[in-house]
């Protein structure tokens, strides 16, 4: 690709100064943000709204020096022959005219998704070399020349594999085509994403949230855009991501924050959690909820005045069995019931000779006399009490579940020793799902615009079903790996996670080319796949680099000094590196390191604090989703073998072993797997 040297030196030169000219032009675009006068509105409530966009927008307008503004250029066919730089924000001139395009324009598309075979257009794709802010390096792609057609990009090359300073950034200046049509789908599309280890399917979602924010600006300010990770870790590294592209009104949450019903004081069994995120649990809670109405045996007697007005139990049940038709929650229809029991009452006195209005109306539904009535019929209930009483009552569940679930799964489900109210309850996590089925029964709950629900494959059918929702009325964006399902109630289908979300009407797109991790590392963990996934197709690395794979034996006892080995080693080339081991040996190993003076972070304990470390230690449960130069992982065997059964324990394995986008170190004092000894 590349031209004459002299003619690109001399280019270099000239898009140096462009880039001067950029940040000067960006620079006068804040102080003039700056200048406005918030207080000059027309009244207080004004005021603050513009003063909150003001800041917003001053935010937006900061210069970052570490980076570029822009990271490519691309040159239009005559008869426009435009020429355009792409960034990751707009920048204009004093005049309204672009100096850098937004990378999530539309005329950016071309950048992304121009070839050989289809030039969009497109003359010229510039792409730059960045180093600490400055441009380094020029790659020019002729797409009107056939000799350049099979040449690649080594400065996209160099970029991919460039040293990071923490487990995520942006892919803003890398997006592939096939993931640039994922980014830019639709707002009323839902997409699920099946992208194997490398692929870029977490970037991919939070590009795609940065889009939608750009293109559906009105919309989605008013309804929300939020994600939802697998744990604090990831959430945090991928809040650095986002306001790289130009977003800081996306919101984040794991699964727990998202169903936050209380404070979760109890693990339980595997066997429990699956029964409990079991989509037979949804009818379970249903009728609990509604089995709360009761029977009208008694009339209804309203005093009056001097009379008292009399409705029959056979007609209120009519209105009973009518109102638990409609569809609606428990509380909208407990608060119709009032009304419509005081229009009963209104029939009557007008049948007396009565010409009574809305307000006799309003006032008996007010009345002590109906309050009491409803409530006797109709009582007020919350989500913690219907789960309370399904747990504590063997009664009480056998109903609800009869024709459902065995008696056998009924057992499991009941508490041995139930508390005595429910504020004492002992919530798992599981729990919180079906609170939040409960509590959606009884109460609607507002929908997002989108979500993007990452690591999808590990959540439960009634996980999925409260993350559903929450986009009931919106889209989602899916993303996971059916191959790095690592609970016992992981996904077996995309159509089955997508039917549990409601979202059974979704496009579905496959990500097989892995360009995150190298090819040495991947092959070596695709041995996995045919013991915990037969089936599924091992992903495929097109880097050129097939990265590096040592495996490490040493004796028992000597894993710490061999890390401290490896890292003292590792740490003198630039980028950072991810020692991800057993959970329960985290402690020992960062002793043995502070004791050796290797600084490191730990993403179980701070989930990264505010130092950049270059050493991170990393929990095999808190791996998913990150990704490291460099990847050190301890005892594999001790990984796999924490997990309740053997395929989550091989799942497991294959998600470390797949966060290295450079180099693998396997050290081991055990013997490995039989799939990883061949």
């Amino acid at each position: 690709m590349p031209s004459d040297t002299t003619t690109l030196d001399d280019d270099l030169t000239a898009e140096q100064h462009y880039l001067a000219n950029a940040r000067a032009e960006l620079a006068r675009m804040r102080e003039s943000a700056e200048a406005l006068d918030a207080s000059k509105a027309s009244d207080a409530v004004s005021g603050e709204a513009l003063s909150h966009t003001l800041a917003r927008r001053i935010a937006a307008l900061q210069d970052d020096p570490r980076t570029t503004l822009f990271f490519g250029r691309i040159d239009m066919a005559a008869p426009a022959s435009d020429r355009w730089y792409v960034g990751r924000r707009h920048v204009a001139d004093a005049q309204g005219n672009p100096v850098v395009i937004d990378w999530r324009a539309p005329v950016s598309t071309a950048f992304y998704r121009a070839s050989h075979a289809e030039p969009m257009d497109v003359v010229l794709r510039r792409r730059f070399g960045v180093d600490h802010g400055l441009l380094t390096a020029i790659e020019d792609e002729h797409l009107t020349d056939p000799s350049e057609a099979t040449q690649s990009s080594d400065i996209l090359a160099t970029e991919i594999e460039r040293p990071r300073t923490g487990p995520m950034r942006d892919i803003v200046s890398t997006i592939q085509p096939e993931q640039d049509e994922i980014v830019r789908a639709d707002v009323g599309t839902t997409i699920c994403v099946q992208g194997a280890p490398g692929t870029g399917k977490t970037a991919v979602g939070l590009h795609r949230a940065a889009w939608l924010l750009y293109s559906f600006r009105e919309r989605l300010d008013r309804t929300g855009v939020l994600v939802v990770g697998p744990n604090k870790a990831f959430l945090e590294h991928i809040g650095a991501v986002l306001p790289a592209l130009g977003e800081i009104r996306v919101g984040h949450a794991t699964i727990e924050d998202l169903l936050d019903h209380g404070p979760i004081r109890t693990t339980e069994p595997a066997n429990v959690g699956v029964i409990k995120g079991d989509p037979r649990l949804a009818s379970v809670i249903r009728e609990a909820v509604w089995s709360h109405v009761r029977r009208a045996t008694e009339p209804l007697i309203v005093p009056r005045g001097i009379r008292k007005w009399r409705v029959p139990a056979y007609e209120v049940q009519e209105i009973l069995d009518e109102l638990k038709a409609r569809g609606v929650r428990y509380d909208a229809a407990r608060q119709m019931l009032s009304q419509r029991l005081a229009h009963a009452v209104l029939l009557l006195m007008e049948q007396a000779g009565d010409s009574p209005d809305d307000r006799v109306q309003d006032a008996v539904a007010k009345s002590a006399p109906m309050k009491k009535y409803v409530a006797s019929v109709w009582p007020q209930i919350d989500a913690a009490q219907v789960l309370w009483e399904l747990w504590s009552s063997p009664d009480a569940l056998g109903v609800a579940a009869a024709g459902v679930l065995s008696n056998g799964e009924q057992s499991i489900l009941l508490w041995d020793k139930p508390s005595r109210t429910k504020g004492a309850a002992r919530w798992s996590l599981a729990d919180m799902a079906l609170l939040d089925e409960a509590h959606d029964h009884i109460t609607r709950m507002t929908s997002l615009g989108h979500v993007v629900l990452d690591e999808a494959q590990d959540l439960s059918p009634m996980q999925l079903r409260a993350v559903g929702r929450r986009c009931s009325t919106g889209s989602a964006t899916v993303l996971g790996d059916i191959a790095q399902g690592t609970t016992p109630w992981a996904t077996q289908s995309w159509d089955e996670t997508m039917t549990h979300l409601g979202k059974t009407d979704h496009h579905l797109e496959v990500l097989d080319r892995g360009f995150r991790v190298p090819a040495a590392v991947i092959e070596y963990a695709a041995r996995l796949l045919p013991s915990m996934a037969p089936g599924l197709g091992a992903p495929v690395s097109v880097r050129d680099n097939p990265g590096r794979l040592d495996l490490v034996a040493v004796d028992a006892g000597g894993v710490s000094d061999a890390l401290v080995s490896t890292l003292r080693s590792a740490a003198a080339t630039p980028g950072s590196i991810g020692v991800i081991a057993p959970d329960t040996t985290l402690e020992d190993l960062s002793k043995a390191l502070s004791s050796n003076e290797i600084g490191h972070g730990r993403l179980d304990r701070d989930h990264g604090d505010d130092e950049d470390h270059q050493v991170q230690l990393v929990p095999a449960t808190v791996a998913k989703g990150l990704e490291f130069d460099r990847v050190v992982v301890i005892e594999p065997t001790d990984i796999a073998a924490a997990e309740p059964d053997e395929r989550t324990g091989l799942r497991r394995l294959y998600v470390v072993l797949t966060r290295a986008v450079s180099a693998l170190t396997v050290l081991h004092s055990k013997p490995l797997p039989d799939e990883l000894a061949a």
